[in-house]
């Protein structure tokens, strides 16, 4: 197949990218030049996804088998891509997010007729605004889209859900003995995928003609509470972490920006149901564990001074969040 990813070479992307070309499939990827490293054996075509004009001329006269928009966030987004490529691919895939399902949620258990409704984070209601979009174009269109939505996946950053993304600070933080912190009492229960297993499942959808106009979450089906997700990054750094449980509430009135990926996401218990993804793509199973994963991620980081950025500003939050909340518990502990 021809395909062409906007994008390809993020978190989440590379990895699918990469067991396109594993596959033997021609692979092109647009992006903008910024990014060091390139994907072995795809072809790159440099251009501004928001620039339309230049857009039109790099594509030329390309048709493709696929396309997937990995970094595509408004209801804008998919609109330009409609015009871009319509009547120019065989399959559209929007990469959503599974911060998108209802939260809090009205059942633990998440499937994709679960509702999508997110009245906590922008991003989320974003990505909900564009399926909704991109579903009404499929009605009225018959545009060919499939609808994809990961939850939290990782394999060059570090999946934490205060502290680190791209960054080195929270596993510094961590190894220097410093204290970081849990939010609620830990015990919520949270999935977590790596990418590699992402990829599975997406790259068994592209061409999937039964995956037309379908909606997919595809993550891994191990379930950890949030003190055994830090517990097995602290061992994958060789150390034990100094855990400080605190409110996500209090956390989130101290630092609004947290609002969404707290209250509208990580705050709350979620388990996956993958038999959807199960049965379009037969055989589909995430095999590498969290423990497995995260150890290879350090490592990825280890291998590499450059890439274990601290960020000064990270762990001045944290910081304050601990300041303005032990004090606060110190004195219910003495009552």
């Amino acid at each position: 197949m021809k395909i062409l990813f906007i994008g390809g070479t993020g978190n989440i992307s590379a990895a699918v990218s990469r067991q396109v070309v594993e596959e033997g499939h021609e692979l092109f990827l647009i992006n903008r030049g910024q990014r060091s490293g390139s994907i072995p054996g795809t072809t790159s075509l440099i251009a501004d996804i928001r620039d339309e004009k230049s857009m039109v001329q790099v594509l030329g006269d390309h048709r493709f088998d696929c396309v997937a928009n990995f970094i595509a966030f408004t209801p804008e987004d998919v609109d330009r891509d409609v015009r871009l490529f319509q009547g120019k691919c065989g399959q559209y895939i929007f990469i959503s997010s599974a911060s998108a399902y209802q939260k809090p949620p009205g059942h633990p258990v998440i499937s994709e007729s679960t509702p999508l409704k997110n009245s906590f984070w922008e991003y989320s209601n974003k990505k909900i605004l564009s399926e909704l979009r991109l579903q009404q174009v499929y009605r009225e269109q018959n545009s060919p889209m499939t609808i994809i939505r990961p939850s939290l996946t990782y394999e060059t950053v570090i999946p934490a859900a205060i502290g680190s993304w791209h960054d080195f600070t929270l596993i510094d933080r961590i190894r220097t003995g410093r204290e970081i912190i849990v939010h609620g009492d830990g015990t919520s229960l949270w999935t977590i995928t790596h990418s590699e297993d992402f990829a599975r499942g997406m790259v068994g959808l592209i061409g999937h003609q039964q995956a037309i106009g379908e909606a997919f979450h595809i993550t891994s089906d191990e379930i950890l509470t949030w003190n055994q997700i830090y517990e097995v990054m602290a061992e994958a750094a060789g150390v034990t972490a100094r855990m400080v449980h605190i409110p996500s509430d209090f956390i989130a009135r101290l630092v609004p920006a947290l609002t969404g990926p707290l209250l509208g996401d990580k705050a709350h218990s979620v388990i996956f149901d993958n038999s959807k993804i199960k049965r379009f793509v037969p055989g589909f199973v995430a095999t590498i564990p969290f423990k497995v994963g995260i150890k290879r991620t350090v490592a990825w980081f280890d291998a590499d001074d450059s890439r274990k950025t601290i960020v000064e500003a990270t762990n001045q939050t944290m910081d304050r969040i601990l300041s303005a909340y032990l004090p606060a518990f110190q004195k219910l502990a003495l009552v």
